[in-house]
């Protein structure tokens, strides 16, 4: 039999169209959303239909209509045969993996570890290999109970008393309400709402009571998850001492107040006379004038002093602290990618763009710290740190086996002794963690470590304060300073400050 050309052209094209349907295929997945409890790990169920194997192709998730973005967020890449995470945005960083033997199945399913409030989305599993792409859509709902509300007294306030009522570690967005003894609800402001860097919510309500009967009230949070509500709620009873001693240190400090500002109108007055006369009787000699004059101002001077009611000397033993100084250098060898040191490596601030850096045991992978270059296994050691302009730090110090690897927290127990600022709130990172109500913002930390005594202090350099100790600890490793630099509206620099000791 003779094959013609035209036979030649049906068979090839027969051939490429059979083995162009060969490589088609479709992405499916769940039809239903999946719900996520924080904390747990998750799989995102997808595969390709008919199953074959999906080794040779790209496996490609996204989050997607993520609010103020324009395109796509990359969760996970496979592609050439591997795990590629040159541009994984940073939170999912050491969270995501494929199940590589049922690949050749065509099983394309991501699995997702420690579940937390930022991964609440949608996410997009796209399969392409070199002739088709198809992609699926999968909705994940993220689940948290948070804490029981707190509740704290804020002082005297309009005529009553006010209180402030926090929680957090909720999602979706709790709501906060405050209620009398009956149950009634009372009037209070807008509440405050932030998010932790996991996502999780932080709620602050404020009222303001007047004294009742019993004086009992009560905090509820409510948060709605499907087809169910939860609600938790913190009774809190204010003894009508309290009440009436709040009232009366209003009142004496308004006395206080009245009586200086009359004294010092009478100073005030009597130094205008005083320098009236003394420019009337002109021909008396000028250095009687000059002499009288510097009596004047250092009465003046004296009576600031005393009036000064914000002069806060609270903390002599810091000057005999500070004469354990050290110089502290920053390590770039343990600096996150995402850090920028200055060269002579006492400055150190948070860049939105990654730097090519050579991985290393010793480099942090996951959250932006950087160590100092110095370890310190005795004696004792000070050093101070520049924090103007920031509104999110972290300063202590932590032990040399620290996980650089993977996400902690940051307490001791894991090897870290440290103080952090975040959403204008104070906190010692004891576990559970302790707020901390400075009187005055820091604006330059001193850290100080007693090795022997197992002792971590940290201060107030400016306005000569104790902010928060560790003690009763037992160090066994070298000690290295700690730096948080913060991330979004952080471009100010964390800068390690000469000490200048006075005797």
């Amino acid at each position: 039999m003779m094959w013609t050309w035209t036979d030649c052209l049906c068979v090839n094209l027969l051939l490429l169209l059979q083995r162009a349907g060969s490589e088609k295929f479709e992405v499916l997945g769940p039809t239903r959303a999946i719900v996520a409890v924080a904390g747990d790990d998750i799989t995102l169920p997808c595969y390709i239909k008919p199953n074959i194997s999906v080794e040779d192709m790209r496996v490609d998730w996204f989050r997607v209509n993520l609010p103020d973005t324009q395109s796509n967020i990359r969760v996970h890449l496979y592609q050439d045969g591997r795990d590629k995470y040159h541009d994984q945005i940073l939170s999912y960083r050491g969270r995501t993996s494929l199940f590589k033997e049922e690949l050749k199945k065509g099983n394309t399913s991501l699995k997702l570890t420690r579940v937390q409030g930022t991964d609440d989305g949608h996410y997009k599993c796209l399969v392409e290999s070199k002739t088709h792409y198809d992609d699926f859509t999968i909705e994940v709902y993220v689940r948290a109970i948070g804490s029981k509300p707190e509740v704290s007294i804020e002082g005297q306030k309009e005529g009553g008393m006010a209180l402030l009522c926090v929680t957090k570690g909720w999602f979706p967005e709790p709501e906060l309400e405050w209620l009398d003894s009956e149950g009634v609800t009372l009037s209070a402001g807008p509440s405050e709402t932030d998010r932790d860097y996991e996502g999780f919510y932080i709620v602050k309500l404020k009222t303001i009571v007047k004294e009742t009967d019993i004086n009992r009230f009560t905090c509820r949070v409510r948060q709605s998850q499907l087809h169910e509500v939860i609600k938790m709620e913190t009774k809190f009873h204010i003894p009508s001492e309290l009440i009436l001693v709040h009232t009366d240190m209003w009142k004496v400090a308004l006395a206080v107040i009245v009586s200086l500002g009359i004294v010092l109108m009478v100073i005030l007055a009597f130094t205008i006379w005083r320098w009236i006369a003394l420019c009337n009787d002109y021909d008396a000699s000028r250095a009687e004038h000059s002499q009288e004059l510097e009596i004047l101002a250092d009465q003046l001077e004296i009576l600031a002093d005393q009036l000064d009611l914000v002069n806060m000397k609270g903390c002599p033993e810091l000057e005999t602290i500070r004469k354990h100084a050290v110089d502290v250098t920053l390590d770039p060898d343990t600096a996150h990618p995402r850090l920028i040191l200055s060269e002579d490596r006492k400055q150190v601030r948070y860049g939105h763009i990654k730097q090519n850096l050579p991985d290393n045991p010793k480099r942090f992978d996951i959250v932006p710290y950087v160590l100092g270059t110095e370890g310190f296994s005795s004696g004792r050691f000070y050093y101070e740190v520049q924090v103007e302009g920031k509104n999110g730090w972290t300063l202590g110090v932590a032990r040399e086996t620290i996980n650089r690897k993977k996400f902690i927290h940051l307490k001791p127990e894991n090897g870290c002794w440290t103080v952090w600022l975040r959403y204008e709130e104070y906190k010692a990172l004891t576990g559970p963690s302790v707020v901390l109500s400075l009187r005055e913002k820091p604006q330059k930390v001193g850290v100080f470590v007693d090795y022997e005594k197992g002792q971590v202090s940290l201060y107030n350099v400016e306005a000569r304060s104790h902010i928060y100790s560790f003690t009763g600890y037992t160090f066994t490793e070298k000690l290295y300073p700690f730096f948080f630099s913060g991330a979004t509206g952080n471009s100010a620099p964390q800068v390690i400050t000469p000490v200048g000791v006075t005797d």
